[in-house]
């Protein structure tokens, strides 16, 4: 998907077993020296962060890049007193417009800071591209697990019922937070956020296409004309799913959730219709989902039993949603993140990709679009 980024983790998941979705995972888990494209003046950082950091023990930094992330680059920094720190930043070279937004993501944070949603600390945004060339900002290192294969082998029904579980509290507990009481008044426009999104990602489409796709055209025209009704106008995310959080090493508990380039203020329905995404996509070398899997078997909900436990969890369990405005929802998520797969084709085709299976990456976008255009093309028959 848009961005893996082993942001905030210092100790990796527990291994497990080698499937076709599982056997690359080395290739996003961990850290490496930091790449020859993502360089920067180690020195000139070191001595913003000892000027602007208190919390920064004095002494050498050491500088390691995260193998994950197809958007932003991200690196761990190690303390002179062993504190392992966090920092994002925006990758170089021309980016889409509104892209890369890590101002944003650290405005974020820092409101749902001692929230009911697990956030790590954000210490320091900077955003004058004469330190190290492009905006960045630091946060704390959260010591867990990141887990890749949403059927979670290796485990036990009730292990992972407790972990789809404990996602399905995190999300709900974002989408009860009133963005007034957090500070967040001015993150996103209140109504016609679907339109405005359905707009914005045909547009970011157009911006990074590399080639012609039948099935997006057909998309780019569809989308419009079936707009729902809109819901309530809450935090979203924009990209959440079971490795964009951090779980705690042995305990079925997120400890922080990562990744927020893409988060605003919408409707929360399509958030979390996003995240239900997982449920329609096959597991396989350049995609994990759970498509086809036996969930009973697994001790994994199945989608509708796992949106009823939402509604309930936010009190929109008198909320009536058909199935062709669900449709919608998942169609129009389809079309948004085969828009990102195509930023990051664009990027690397650039050179300027963030990982280096960036190319394999944005190959699915084809599929995505062509599996969302035969969804939608069963809707609004009624």
């Amino acid at each position: 998907m848009s961005d893996r980024p082993a942001a905030q983790t210092a100790a990796q998941p527990a291994a497990q077993p080698a499937t076709p979705a599982t056997a690359n995972f080395d290739n996003f888990t961990g850290t490496r020296p930091v790449s020859a494209q993502h360089a920067f003046d180690e020195a000139a950082l070191s001595a913003y962060l000892h000027a602007h950091m208190p919390a920064l023990a004095a002494g050498p930094l050491e500088f390691e890049q995260f193998k994950g992330g197809q958007s932003n680059p991200t690196f761990r920094l190690t303390a002179a007193d062993g504190q392992r720190y966090v920092l994002r930043r925006k990758p170089p070279g021309v980016l889409l417009q509104s892209a890369h937004a890590v101002d944003r993501e650290f405005r974020v944070i820092s409101a749902l800071h001692g929230s009911e949603v697990p956030v790590a600390r954000a210490h320091v945004l900077c955003e004058d591209p004469a330190v190290i060339g492009t905006s960045f900002y630091v946060m704390d290192c959260i010591e867990g697990r990141v887990l890749w294969d949403p059927t979670l082998p290796g485990m036990t029904p009730a292990e992972r019922d407790a972990l789809y579980d404990e996602l399905n509290r995190v999300i709900a507990a974002l989408h009860r937070v009133d963005p007034s009481a957090v500070g967040l008044d001015g993150f996103g426009k209140v109504g016609g956020y679907l339109e405005r999104q359905v707009k914005r990602w045909i547009g970011q489409y157009r911006a990074a296409e590399t080639e012609q796709i039948a099935a997006v055209e057909a998309l780019i025209d569809w989308l419009p004309r079936h707009l729902p009704a809109e819901g309530p106008t809450r935090i979203v995310h924009g990209d959440y799913r079971l490795d964009n959080v951090m779980f705690h090493p042995t305990e079925p508990r997120i400890l922080a959730v990562l990744d927020w380039e893409l988060s605003t203020l919408g409707d929360p329905m399509v958030d979390f219709a996003y995240h239900c995404m997982t449920w329609h996509m096959h597991n396989g070398p350049t995609a994990r989902g759970l498509a086809g899997a036996d969930l009973a078997e697994l001790g994994i909900p199945d989608e509708a039993a796992y949106l009823q436990t939402y509604l309930s969890r936010t009190a929109q369990g008198d909320r009536q949603i058909s199935a062709d405005e669900w449709g919608y929802y998942l169609v129009f998520n389809m079309f948004r993140l085969a828009g990102i797969l195509q930023g990051i084709m664009a990027r690397a085709l650039q050179g300027n990709a963030s990982s280096p299976q960036a190319l394999e990456a944005g190959r699915r976008a084809r599929p995505l679009a062509e599996q969302a255009w035969a969804l939608a093309q069963t809707l609004y028959r009624g």
